[in-house]
């Protein structure tokens, strides 16, 4: 089986890696020259040398039978699946284009006509579990497409991931993936205002948050992300830029299945303000330092 796979980002390189070791024929691209070698570089520490670097995405794809993506935003997603030198271009019939980004429903449409006219199937497929489960091949798969498709590429899916779900239809997967990553968000900000809260109040801010680390408040965020508050290193697994960009989808998403959705309108506008004030390749819980500012006030274990 040959695979291509384009975008090899903090989630896309990992996930490139794993099928490198995989054993898999495999052609990369991606913009970064540098992210392209260490792909290369860890097939080859694997003994598998069966991985060539292209210079356009339809080179990548050309002769695949299956070919992934990994990218940041819906408009690079349908620019590189539909420019002259894009997947499209290269896959031939027959093959199977699985999208592992975050994507809207109007983009996915789109995409998935174009690839249909083409005989090409189209799996959205996102995935959550962080940089570390990228690395480790435990992320979390949510399929949407057929079942058929989905069920001829699971053994290749089962390298990158440990639990893969078909969600039923075309897009759900994309619906699944936002639902679920915007808790994470909107839970940041609730935890830095407890945390505020508390530390104005007196109380020392590692205490505070060992405190919600065994309450009812208890999550995720609290145990992987509270000490990257109060060391100022802000998490440098994920750009704040992307993170704003998921909260867009999300509010696209709303529109698109007519949901109110308030706390995401103003969380989207938090993160929006941390982007314009602090650039978008800065750490995603960047978007703390705009309450730590407001209230003058850093939350630090010292």
């Amino acid at each position: 089986m040959r695979i291509a796979f384009i975008g090899l980002g903090n989630m896309g390189g990992p996930m490139a890696s794993n099928l490198a070791r995989a054993g898999y024929e495999l052609a990369v691209f991606d913009l970064d020259s540098n992210k392209v070698d260490a792909v290369r570089a860890t097939g080859a520490a694997a003994g598998n040398h069966a991985i060539s670097s292209a210079t356009t995405a339809a080179e990548a794809a050309s002769g695949a039978d299956i070919a992934f993506t990994s990218l940041p935003n819906p408009k690079i997603i349908e620019a590189v699946a539909l420019s002259e030198q894009g997947i499209l271009a290269g896959l031939p019939k027959a093959s199977v284009w699985i999208d592992l980004s975050t994507n809207n429903l109007e983009c996915e449409r789109r995409i998935r006509a174009a690839a249909t006219d083409r005989e090409i199937a189209f799996l959205d497929a996102p995935v959550t579990g962080g940089i570390e489960g990228a690395a480790a091949g435990t992320l979390m798969i949510m399929v949407g497409g057929d079942k058929h498709v989905f069920a001829r590429c699971k053994p290749v899916l089962e390298k990158i991931g440990n639990r893969i779900m078909h969600l039923g239809p075309h897009g759900a997967g994309y619906v699944a993936k936002i639902s679920q990553v915007v808790l994470c968000y909107l839970n940041s900000v609730a935890l830095s205002e407890a945390l505020m809260l508390g530390v104005m109040g007196g109380v020392p801010a590692a205490t505070m948050l060992g405190i919600i680390q065994g309450s009812t408040g208890a999550s995720y965020v609290a145990d992987r992300y509270g000490p990257a508050i109060l060391d100022g290193s802000y998490d440098h697994g994920f750009a704040l830029g992307l993170a704003h960009k998921d909260l867009v989808l999300t509010l696209e998403l709303a529109r698109t299945v007519g949901a109110t959705l308030p706390m995401c309108e103003q969380v989207e506008a938090i993160y929006k303000k941390a982007v314009d004030q602090y650039g978008f390749d800065q750490n995603h819980l960047m978007a703390v330092k705009l309450l730590e500012e407001q209230n003058g006030t850093f939350l630090r274990s010292i």
